[in-house]
């Protein structure tokens, strides 16, 4: 297990991170932690979660109420949906997303971690890790997160036992290994009483390591720049005054003033005029930062383009191969099955052409199976009925996800991860490169 050590220098950005584990691991009570500890709570939110918990005898403050928001959720002790809170310090901005520990709600998992730099997955020292643990584990290496945290929690009920901790750990790395994880960093923690978590414990000096917060302000982030330029085109801003404008979200790369650009589908190279970000203007900017590039040339660019790279453009593909977490109880997803699929600012007709097999997310075995059921994770071919510009999930998350979205409801069905792409003028499978 590689373990990443936190650094004096202070880190700049959002960091977007998801929490999961199994049932009562104590994933609110943490984030509850985080929230009281470095002071992000409003003197009304501190009253309200004291005050309901005198009122239900609790002999703590009861701080998993700060995201347990939902009525069921208080009642049954459990999390059932996705909790998002925002919180700052004075080194960086959070959002968390509590995501919930029960195998039914794989599909909140995956939507909680989707957009997550970093998981922290938390395991109960007196219990280990279990199939939940595991379970979080490989659909964050599905999703691609880059950092990963096991937080080994409850430390004060083992007695802060060095050696109950070092057992997890070594447990989570040879597993993280099989499942090819990024980086992954250990921190033993009780966030009832807030050991380790914005605080060093007293009760563990054997763990020289970062709090928890410590590790979360100071993680690198990605900032693409290294990846080829993608930016799909949200909204064409055409003023009165002549200004023109294609408005999107870099999902990859840096876009700089003067860079020759391909335009897609049209296939037309063009030059970047001008940046404008919400700032003002820029010469160059870098994913993930929302901007406007006004170009060399009079281009008929519409909601749904592409602007990129020229030496390293997507593939244009109308077949998929791709790894799908369903996520409608009403139906499940067969071959025939028709649908829309959102990619990036596109939304394209899809029809399911197979469905190869079902993941055990525990074991990693591939099923046999002919659907997905709710919750499920497999692979499934897609025809579409016009091209996407994809790239594969595992190099950008961006242009290498999408959603599907049922016809008649509108409802969101299922997440998307491109594996393969098939080109629309070879329409042979192939890699996307």
């Amino acid at each position: 297990m590689s373990t990443t050590t936190a650094t004096s220098l202070p880190a700049s950005g959002l960091l977007r991170f998801a929490t999961a584990g199994a049932v009562d691991d104590g994933k609110s009570t943490l984030i509850g932690r985080l929230l009281h500890d470095s002071r992000s709570l409003l003197a009304d939110q501190l009253d309200a979660v004291r005050q309901a918990s005198l009122e239900r005898g609790d002999e703590h403050l009861d701080l998993a109420m700060l995201t347990d928001g939902l009525r069921a959720e208080r009642e049954q002790g459990i999390t059932i949906d996705v909790a998002h809170r925002y919180f700052e310090t004075a080194r960086r901005a959070f959002i968390i997303a509590d995501t919930p520990g029960h195998a039914q709600y794989t599909r909140n998992m995956v939507t909680g971690a989707s957009t997550a730099d970093l998981a922290i997955v938390l395991a109960d020292a007196r219990h280990g890790l279990t199939g939940q643990s595991h379970r979080h584990a490989v659909l964050a290496g599905l999703l691609r997160v880059r950092h990963v945290v096991l937080a080994v929690n409850k430390m004060d009920l083992v007695g802060y036992d060095r050696s109950v901790f070092d057992r997890i750990a070594a447990d989570f790395g040879d597993r993280a290994e099989r499942i090819g994880l990024g980086a992954v960093t250990a921190i033993p923690i009780a966030a009832l009483h807030g050991d380790n978590v914005v605080d060093p414990s007293p009760a563990m000096p054997w763990y020289e390591g970062p709090t928890l917060l410590e590790h979360l302000e100071t993680v690198a982030t990605t900032t693409g720049d290294g990846a080829p330029l993608r930016l799909p085109v949200q909204y064409v801003i055409r003023a009165a005054d002549g200004y023109t404008g294609c408005a999107g979200q870099l999902a990859a790369g840096v876009a700089v003033e003067g860079q020759e650009v391909l335009h897609l589908p049209s296939g037309t190279r063009t030059r970047i005029a001008a940046l404008d970000s919400p700032d003002g203007p820029v010469r160059r900017a870098g994913a993930p930062l929302s901007v406007t590039v006004r170009l060399a040339d009079d281009i008929d660019v519409r909601r749904g383009d592409l602007l990129c790279a020229v030496d390293s453009p997507p593939v244009a593909a109308d077949r998929v191969d791709a790894t799908v977490c369903w996520m409608s109880a009403g139906r499940p997803l067969e071959a025939g099955s028709r649908l829309l699929l959102k990619h990036t600012t596109k939304t394209v007709g899809a029809t399911a052409t197979a469905v190869h097999h079902r993941l055990d997310v525990t074991t990693l075995r591939r099923e046999p199976a002919d659907e997905l059921a709710l919750n499920d994770i497999g692979g499934v071919g897609l025809r579409l009925d016009e091209p996407v510009h994809c790239d594969p999930y595992a190099r950008n998350r961006f242009t290498g996800g999408g959603v599907l979205i049922d016809e008649s409801t509108n409802a969101t069905v299922a997440a998307v991860m491109i594996d393969r792409a098939s080109t629309v003028d070879e329409g042979a499978p192939r890699a996307a490169q």
